[in-house]
């Protein structure tokens, strides 16, 4: 394989670093060099949900062990590693790598219980593998034809190296994606409430927008104890008011004049309203239940995204804890990435390519991707297109030249990811003036205070976010603040009181005017 040379000061050529075919978290020639083919293992494991069959190769792909079962329990997991180095040692194996092929969460285990044993843990995704077994068994599928590809694709550079994670962004990320979950199931309930209330309370729910009527104290507070078209009209306007002051709930004179005038002209309901108005009470209920553990799952994202750089994000326009959390779930630590190029690369934000003579098509975005990272990435895209003056000018322009939705999605969210890595990697701020450079804190801040995370919580964040500004930004990030901290409130401590500390260490109090103030008083 020919490589690049480079010529040295007294006109000899110097050989560059050798490239090698495969992935380059994937790599193994190197170390076979240095140990030798013979004296240099592979583990091949097929992976079940209880169990699963592994197999020990020299690089030849000479037997060792043939294919053995091993149960997923501690005792079995540790004879299995145990008879590994056995067999090692007896053969003369120096150095040694496990490939694992990914099979869901079922696949834990057994590189835990690898890496445990000191065993380089390497992962093969499935492709990798049915390829592989494709070429050698074509009709055959078995475990240990299974076991034969996994081997082939950690030769061939296609067993992945497992990059260490930090418990931070681990539990980010499972956090990320159960709110996500708890989001999608919200969502179906929304849709069977209007379905329900429509046939009970037929056009009520579209007196407000689908995000609105959900979202919207009035809508549900009023429908509870008014279930009817005839309930509304008998109470009246000022029958709603009545009940909604007592329970001390804010509204508008002309939202009830609206529900009113709704309840002179509705159709008339279908025979099961009374069932149906139970039915769609019981989802509500369920409804308030998922938006509470919502809320308090996005207070914990908090909690560990002000451990993270990410929170830097928090200083753009559009970018908020949700979004930057998404995004530092799933991209994890950025030290992983050499440039913004391989997150767009890892969340597959480039055209796919099917070129052949002259067909040369790039119609479609990559399929073969991390979903997730790109969904996070996405959503990123489109909080700036709609919250950011240049993106949305950006934007624009693109879709005045034809450019397809998603296209264009994946033209911005590659763009916006230049800056994401420049400001996370380089640990420092937005640079823009105006209105498209927020207050990293103050805009911590609001999110808890719309949440209502205890006080406590949000001075303790906002101390975790301290640690990441740069120096230069701490006048900017205290005037907010102080204003806050200037308000005077009765009662308990306020955030103000709870801020002194924090603005010390901004620089824009000093201890000795806190201490002469607090005796004064």
């Amino acid at each position: 394989m020919a490589t690049k040379t480079k010529s040295t000061s007294n006109g000899k050529k110097k050989s560059a670093k050798r490239r090698y075919i495969g992935k380059p978290t994937g790599v193994i020639q190197q170390r076979v060099l240095e140990a030798t083919p013979q004296r240099f293992g592979i583990v091949s494991v097929d992976c079940a949900k209880r169990r699963s069959k592994w197999l020990l190769c020299d690089y030849f792909g000479r037997v060792i062990i043939e294919p053995s079962t091993v149960e997923h329990n501690a005792g079995s997991l540790a004879a299995m590693t145990q008879q590994i180095q056995i067999a090692c040692e007896a053969e003369g194996i120096v150095d040694c790598i496990a490939a694992v092929e990914m099979t869901g969460i079922y696949h834990k285990p057994i590189v835990a219980a690898f890496q445990k044993a000191g065993v380089e843990t390497r992962i093969v995704h499935p492709f990798a593998s049915s390829h592989y077994r494709k070429a050698l068994h074509p009709d055959s599928k078995t475990d240990d034809n299974d076991l034969e590809a996994i081997f082939h694709a950690a030769v061939n550079g296609y067993g992945l190296s497992i990059l260490p994670v930090d418990e931070t962004y681990l539990a980010l990320q499972r956090l990320v994606r159960h709110r996500r979950n708890l989001v999608k199931q919200r969502s179906r309930i929304q849709v069977q409430v209007r379905a329900l209330m429509h046939q009970s309370m037929p056009g009520y729910a579209d007196l407000w927008e689908d995000d609105k009527f959900f979202y919207n104290a009035i809508g549900f507070a009023v429908a509870k104890p008014f279930s009817s078209a005839e309930e509304i009209k008998q109470a009246k306007s000022s029958g709603m008011a009545r009940f909604l002051r007592k329970k001390k709930i804010r509204f508008q004179e002309r939202t009830l004049d609206k529900i009113y005038a709704w309840s002179l002209q509705a159709a008339e309901p279908v025979v099961l309203q009374c069932l149906f108005t139970e039915q769609w009470k019981q989802l509500a209920e369920i409804h308030t239940i998922l938006s509470t553990q919502i809320t308090g799952t996005e207070i914990e994202m908090a909690h560990f995204l002000v451990k993270t750089p990410y929170i830097l994000l928090l200083s753009i326009t559009g970018i908020n804890v949700v979004s930057a959390g998404e995004l530092a779930g799933e991209a994890g630590p950025i030290e992983h990435y050499a440039s913004h190029s391989a997150i767009n690369g890892r969340a597959g934000l480039y055209p796919t390519r099917y070129q052949s003579d002259e067909v040369d098509r790039t119609n479609h975005v990559a399929k073969n991707c991390n979903r997730r990272l790109r969904a996070a990435c996405i959503l990123i895209a489109k909080n700036l297109i709609k919250c950011h003056p240049f993106y949305r000018g950006l934007a624009a322009v693109l879709k005045n030249r034809g450019v397809a939705t998603m296209d264009r999605l994946c033209r911005m969210a590659n763009r916006a990811n230049r800056m994401v890595f420049q400001i996370v990697s380089g640990r420092q701020v937005w640079r823009g003036k105006g209105i498209d450079r927020e207050n990293l804190l103050f805009k911590l801040r609001e999110f808890h205070r719309a949440h209502g995370t205890p006080l406590d919580e949000v001075v303790a964040d906002m101390n975790e976010a301290f640690k990441w500004l740069p120096k230069a930004t701490y006048g900017d990030e205290a005037k907010p603040l102080l204003e806050m901290a200037q308000k005077k409130r009765r009662g308990a401590a306020s955030i103000g009181d709870l801020l002194i500390p924090l603005l010390i260490r901004l620089g824009v109090l000093q201890e000795t005017k806190v201490e002469s103030s607090s005796s004064e008083a």
